[in-house]
């Protein structure tokens, strides 16, 4: 039973040495009175525990770098929301312990309602924009598997694929960004941020999807590699908007991974129609 008290007690001081670690870091006057609201709660956590333990402990530093990495990388709210998704075992133990320590129930509801209310409030300007980069990445996916599936079949070369297709999706992410300006300025939101957002994430999304027509020679090598990495791409995004916006992971990554490969199947069919009776013996 010590030894469990003694980890409960290490995570609220690797918690609050990492909220102390990134807060000079925040610039944000509202997320930076959030993390200050962090720190003192689990000071007061971890003071509870080691007045009953009777001992000091030392964070862990593993975890509090691997989050501390995972939050300068990939922003505020996703390093601080994995970290709380990753309390299960804590939590668990929070449960086990909350009939011999009545005051571990009212830790176990702060730490499933007060951290969560104050982390659903951090406002960072790529979450601001998740909209837009959603728009481009769900475009690129499905316009440019689907048109890359037919090239293949109806052309059936590597590097006449890519190039198409580099073509497409330059004139594609463009567009997407114009469009998104223009919608971006009748509502009255920042218009270059939103075009630059969601014609970012579409020339991104094209340049990561034509990569392996440059690699193999063989067209449909390439393709194979090319769903993969449309997959992968929509697995990344998903988890991470799912993590920071606290919205279901598998049903958002399903309906998108059906979508791009659904097209990019119907696309394929359509190739092979064109390359039978539009382009015979090409």
């Amino acid at each position: 039973m010590h030894s469990a008290l003694l980890t409960i007690q290490k995570n609220e001081l690797t918690e609050q040495r990492l909220y102390e670690k990134i807060l000079p870091l925040i610039n944000n006057p509202a997320n930076r009175r959030i993390i200050e609201q962090m720190i003192a709660q689990e000071k007061s956590h971890y003071a509870m525990w080691r007045d009953i333990t009777k001992t000091e402990v030392s964070p862990s530093y593993a975890q509090l770098w691997f989050y501390y990495l995972i939050t300068r990388l990939l922003g505020l709210s996703f390093g601080l929301k994995l970290m709380e998704k990753g309390e299960g075992l804590v939590i668990g133990l929070y449960h086990e312990l909350k009939n011999e320590y009545p005051a571990a129930l009212k830790i176990i509801q702060e730490e499933q309602q007060h951290e969560q209310q104050l982390l659903s409030l951090i406002n960072t300007r790529l979450l601001s924009q998740v909209s837009s980069i959603i728009l481009g990445l769900n475009d690129a996916l499905i316009e440019l598997t689907g048109a890359l599936a037919g090239f293949t079949l109806a052309l059936n070369n590597t590097r006449l694929i890519a190039l198409v297709g580099l073509i497409t999706g330059i004139a594609a992410s463009l567009s997407m960004g114009v469009s998104s300006y223009l919608s971006a300025k009748e509502d009255g939101k920042n218009p270059l941020t939103a075009a630059i957002s969601t014609g970012g994430a579409y020339a991104i999304t094209v340049a990561l999807l034509i990569f392996p027509y440059f690699v193999f020679a063989n067209a449909f090598w390439a393709l194979g590699a090319t769903m993969v990495m449309a997959v992968l791409i929509i697995l990344v995004f998903n988890f991470y908007t799912a993590v920071c916006k606290n919205l279901p992971f598998g049903k958002r990554f399903a309906e998108m991974a059906g979508l791009s490969l659904g097209i990019a199947t119907i696309n394929f069919a359509i190739g092979y129609l064109i390359k039978q009776y539009l382009l015979p013996g090409v």
